[in-house]
């Protein structure tokens, strides 16, 4: 282990503050990636497209896509005179949009959220953190080359042949100077790379700033399509002709037949003037 301590205490806390950054940054990443439903890193088109389900390399589609597929598939083949088949249909136009503005978060949330923690957890501070490791195997160094000068110096007290101990001594002394320049130029480079990852956790901590804009927009997208196609699919509800008599309110049955009275009340009615006003 080294025994010189050459970093200073406000380095030491930025250390301890990197290595913690790290792990919390990939476990979120991790997480964030479990809550996609698409293929990450998977282009566009190969997360979302209709008809097809999978892709060539078997990357599977969002999950909406799916679904949009089945309910169009569905509507086609019970065809337009079903109600069912109508709603279908227009449920599955509605998926199909959802899934498109799903896809489109999803990508958004890789390049401005996901990548740069990756990047940060992944690359920026390992980097730092191997330059770290790097400056105690010098430091390692210099205290080896220092110990032996140390020892040659105090040979030469107690040696006799003094010019040659001597002689052995400056060359020990250069080496410990030369160990002591590696050591200053990485502690330098380390320094600055350690402050400028200190300087910008204000830029890291906007990830998580955009995260929510960009949930907060998808949202929106996405009630906007439901909206639009609400109004829609009721309208295609209200308008449908084969809706039961029976088991239904009874002003919405009149409100759809045109009727003040109701078809079964006045058929019952009529057949009692017809043939049942003299019974008992």
């Amino acid at each position: 282990a080294e025994k010189t301590e050459v970093l200073s205490d406000d380095l030491l806390q930025i250390e301890r503050r990197m290595e913690l950054v790290r792990v919390v940054s990939h476990n979120t990443h991790k997480k964030m990636v479990s809550c996609l439903q698409g293929h990450i890193g998977a282009e566009a088109e190969k997360r979302h497209s209709v008809p097809r389900l999978y892709t060539g390399n078997g990357q599977k589609k969002l999950p909406l896509t799916a679904l949009s597929q089945a309910m169009v598939e569905g509507g086609n083949q019970l065809g337009e005179d079903s109600l069912i088949g109508k709603m279908m249909e227009v449920c599955g136009e509605a998926e199909n949009r959802l899934a498109t503005e799903l896809m489109q978060h999803e990508l958004q949330m890789e390049k401005e959220v996901l990548d740069p923690l990756s990047q940060l957890a992944e690359v920026e501070i390992p980097n730092i953190l191997k330059q770290r490791k790097q400056l105690a195997k010098l430091v390692l160094d210099y205290d080896s080359a220092r110990a032996r000068w140390l020892q040659a110096t105090k040979s030469i007290i107690s040696g006799t042949n003094t010019q040659a101990l001597t002689a052995k001594a400056d060359l020990l002394k250069e080496e410990v100077d030369e160990a002591m320049n590696k050591v200053e130029l990485c502690k330098d480079q380390l320094a600055a790379d350690m402050y400028s990852f200190f300087s910008k956790e204000g830029d890291y901590a906007h990830y998580f700033v955009t995260l929510l804009e960009a949930q907060a927009d998808y949202h929106r997208k996405s009630l906007t399509v439901l909206e639009s196609v609400l109004p829609t699919i009721q309208a295609q509800q209200d308008s449908w002709m084969e809706k039961p008599a029976f088991g239904t309110g009874l002003d919405d049955h009149l409100k759809r037949s045109g009727r003040e009275i109701a078809l079964p009340i006045e058929a019952c009615v009529m057949m009692l003037l017809e043939t049942g006003m003299k019974e008992e």
